[in-house]
């Protein structure tokens, strides 16, 4: 008998229980779990994430977007302002712009 197909989230839990702090993967598992609606899961990934990998200014964006997607805008502000200020360390204009841009857009 075959073992049932795992879901891309299952091997992304995986991978993470052998390498907690990976980047890659918790963005990765993040966004599976943000796209499946469980956004409690998300947010811990995201969390996460932007704690073991500070300059992954990707995180900050896609948690900000999920945050204001889920009526935390207030939320989304403070991580924007926390990537804005990664982008300008790691020297990434394009990402920094864009988060900018959706800062204003929440007022």
């Amino acid at each position: 008998m075959t073992e049932p197909k795992k879901t891309r989230r299952q091997k992304l839990e995986e991978l993470l229980a052998k390498i907690p702090k990976d980047a890659f993967t918790l963005y990765g598992l993040a966004l599976e779990c943000s796209n499946s609606g469980d956004f409690t899961a998300a947010e811990t990934h995201f969390r996460a994430l932007l704690e073991y990998n500070p300059d992954y200014v990707p995180g900050y964006q896609m948690y900000a977007q999920n945050l204001a997607q889920n009526n935390r805008a207030d939320d989304a502000k403070t991580i924007l302002t926390q990537g804005i200020q990664a982008a300008t360390r790691t020297g990434n204009q394009h990402a920094r712009s864009e988060m900018e841009a959706l800062l204003s857009d929440l007022g």
